[in-house]
């Protein structure tokens, strides 16, 4: 393995190696010699900047949840745009075909990983929960804009969304089509859309 390879940033290619070993290979293929090499550097290199390789998942979870502020901030912008099915359908669609689905099997596999994120993430699947908050943030949105009921519980609605979603993305060869993405939205809001004439 070579070891005098010039690292401008080791965290950043140690991360985007272990995910990719992790969506090629799946959790239990994720060591830290396997990250090593995918990154193409000397084992040492991920036990400089990690206290050990739980610390080094914990973190890369923890990036990974970070990288949901873009995708966040571009749902919010949308809000009062296009339709309100189309922009949950497209968010819910990058959401999983991230690396957030990956990342559930992942912390189910490994016990110390999920006691170690417990830690900075006091409850529920880090990149789920985050999700959850930007679907809700954006149903806020649409219902102080008018384009949902007045009573629409978004707070109940946004895990329903990524539930159902998660659900259709877990555990498949090929994700699902963009059509199951959107069946799946509009039996969620449906009911609360102030203008079903707009619905697509």
């Amino acid at each position: 393995m070579p070891t005098g390879v010039a690292l401008r940033d080791p965290r950043t290619q140690l991360f985007d190696a272990a995910e990719r070993v992790l969506l090629r290979d799946g959790p239990s293929a994720l060591t830290s010699r396997a990250v090593t090499d995918e990154a193409q550097v000397a084992k040492g290199v991920l036990h400089r900047h990690f206290t050990d390789f739980d610390d080094f998942l914990a973190e890369f979870v923890m990036d990974r949840v970070g990288r949901l502020d873009g995708p966040a901030a571009a749902l919010r912008e949308a809000a009062g745009t296009g339709s309100v099915i189309g922009n949950l359908t497209e968010a819910l669609t990058a959401l999983f075909g991230s690396v957030a689905v990956a990342i559930v099997p992942l912390l189910t596999f490994r016990d110390p990983l999920r006691v170690r994120l417990r830690e900075v993430w006091p409850a529920g699947v880090p990149v789920l929960t985050e999700g959850v908050d930007m679907i809700a943030a954006y149903l806020r949105q649409e219902r102080d804009l008018g384009r949902l009921a007045a009573d629409a519980e978004v707070d109940g609605l946004a895990p329903m969304l990524v539930g159902g979603a998660h659900l259709l993305f877990a555990d498949r060869a090929a994700p699902p089509g963009a059509e199951a993405v959107r069946k799946v939205v509009s039996s969620v809001i449906g009911a609360v859309l102030r203008d079903p004439a707009k619905r697509d």
